[in-house]
């Protein structure tokens, strides 16, 4: 356990943060402060934690009271120092005596290294400001002296950066500094402190921080740092979020060379601007077709495709993704990954549409989907066939999960054969198509796929017998021209009791697709083989939850 000894000056919030959160287990030994009446002494007390208090004497010099200090502390155990607002410059005579000793600035060092950070920042009309810890250092002369561009020049642990807004002056910068910055930044660094991960190298000047580098060795968290820092700046305000009483705004990164629905250009200037749910929408259709090379086309409602399907031509693959379920296609999002044509325009303007995405269109094309007034057309450029965003994160209250794209795919050659029946040349290759799909469908997801077209998808199920029948119901009532008999049934996690398989073969499934890896899987393998089904493994699962 790391013990910290606190040194403030006067209310010690940071101090006190540090309490309450206790970053990697460390816990404040002593909180000493040079003022007889510092708020902090009160807070500290309520807390049970123990105090010192060394006045500055009449005539004792920075040594002489350095000295004093050091005796006052004697009494504690404590690997750490931690400053908070102490408002004394420290020498050598401390320094050396005790172990690395932390301060928190309340800017983005070198700038602004004096008292008045905040308004020296705002004077200086900067944009961003923030936070620094760093190890202190003696910045004092023989005489003991302050040596003035010495203050807060010691080797930088971690930073925080801040933005400063329109209207801010002193006090409101002072204040989110301290509470979305320094109460950061701090308990970051007490972290790596309390982990061993940093070697402070006195000699040199130096601070190592071990888990704040990227491990690149390939191991199974290979490009994931100990923190990750992003900046975007704000694109445009929306008219709302999801709902109409939440506020929203889009960002954008510019650094981005992925197509995009946040990059693309809005062609028909008249039609209004995205909504919060359609640029959701957008960014789920345009994932979506990113996944196939043949000519492709989805429809998503809600973030989850209505129909997918690729052709030979743009227009049939429209054709047959709308047509497994036009009924929820309208107000849909449409999206191509061939440059639209008229023959597809006139298709995608017969119904009510949101936001058809595409990478370009003729200009036939343009004049028929400029005819429907508030159908926003997107040209997000060409699609790349490198995907260059890896991560995608969520934010949630308290923080975000971050994790990698799911970017697998399978090939026929992947797929194992579990069953007594084998899968027709046709069944693999609708296999594939409906994995593909199947990846951008809210889990419990299952799919249903004749050829490289959905006939039925079931999406969102807390259980996965009922995403069975919700996807057979779809292509018994809502699919036109086709049904379930004789398709492929795609499930994005394993079977855990042969009774999903059972519904499957009640709506006419005559083959299987799923990752395997049940202790049931035997028992499912068994129900297939009764029915006839033919049934392949992909050894990975595609579980796709927000």
């Amino acid at each position: 356990m790391t013990r910290i000894a606190g040194m403030a000056g006067n209310r010690g919030r940071n101090l006190l943060n540090i309490d309450d959160r206790r970053p990697g287990e460390a816990e404040l030994a002593v909180i000493l402060t040079n003022g007889e009446d510092a708020p902090v002494l009160e807070s500290a007390s309520e807390r049970g934690i123990p105090t010192e208090v060394v006045p500055i004497a009449d005539g004792a010099s920075r040594r002489e009271h350095e000295e004093a200090v050091l005796e006052a502390l004697s009494d504690h155990e404590f690997d750490l120092v931690c400053l908070d607002g102490y408002m004394r410059i420290l020498s050598d005579t401390f320094l050396e005596s005790v172990p690395t000793t932390l301060n928190v600035h309340p800017s983005l060092l070198p700038s602004f290294p004096g008292v008045d950070a905040w308004s020296d920042a705002l004077s200086a009309g900067v944009s961003v400001t923030g936070c620094t810890v760093h190890v202190v250092t003696d910045a004092t002369d023989a005489d003991g002296n302050v040596i003035e561009r010495e203050v807060d020049a010691g080797p930088i642990v971690t930073q925080e950066p801040i933005p400063v807004y329109e209207g801010d002056d002193s006090d409101s910068l002072k204040e989110r500094v301290l509470y979305e910055g320094e109460f950061r930044a701090y308990p970051r660094a007490i972290s790596w402190f309390a982990a061993d991960a940093i070697d402070v190298d006195r000699e040199a000047d130096e601070v190592t921080v071990d888990v704040d580098v990227a491990s690149t060795d390939g191991g199974d968290h290979d490009g994931l740092p100990g923190r990750r820092l992003t900046s975007s700046d704000r694109l445009d305000t929306l008219r709302y979020g999801e709902n109409p009483h939440q506020d929203a705004a889009v960002y954008a990164d510019y650094t981005c060379d992925e197509a995009s629905v946040v990059h693309a250009e809005q062609l028909n200037e008249g039609a209004k601007a995205l909504s919060y749910n359609n640029y959701n929408d957008a960014d789920g259709a345009l994932n979506l077709i990113k996944e196939f090379d043949e000519p492709a086309a989805a429809v998503i409602k809600h973030t989850n495709p209505a129909g997918c399907a690729t052709a030979d031509s743009l227009s049939v693959a429209y054709d047959r993704a709308l047509s497994t379920d036009p009924m929820s296609a309208f107000g849909g999002i449409v999206a191509l990954n061939r440059e639209c044509d008229a023959t597809t325009a006139e298709a995608i303007v017969d119904s009510f549409k949101e936001v058809v995405v595409a990478p370009g269109y003729d200009e036939d094309a343009l004049e028929v989907l400029f005819e429907k007034e508030n159908l926003r057309v997107l040209d997000v450029g060409e699609l790349n066939e490198k995907r260059t965003e890896r991560f995608t994160e969520k934010p949630i209250v308290g923080g975000r999960l971050v994790q990698e794209r799911d970017l697998q795919s399978v090939s026929v050659d992947d797929l194992e054969v579990v069953t007594e029946r084998e899968p027709t040349e046709a069944q693999l290759e609708s296999m594939v198509f409906a994995w593909g799909t199947l990846k951008h469908v809210k889990s419990n997801g299952i799919l249903f796929a004749d050829g490289t077209e959905t006939v039925g998808i079931g999406m969102g199920q807390v259980s996965r017998v009922d995403a069975v029948r919700l996807a057979a119901m779809k292509a018994d009532e809502h699919a036109e021209g086709k049904d379930a008999e004789g398709a492929v049934m795609a499930s994005d996690a394993f079977f855990p009791f042969p009774d999903g398989l059972e519904e499957a073969a009640k709506a006419g499934i005559e083959a299987v697709v799923q990752p395997g890896g049940s202790v049931n899987d035997d028992d499912v393998i068994a129900a297939a083989d009764e029915h006839g089904i033919a049934m392949t493994f992909t050894g990975q699962r595609s579980f796709r939850h927000d």
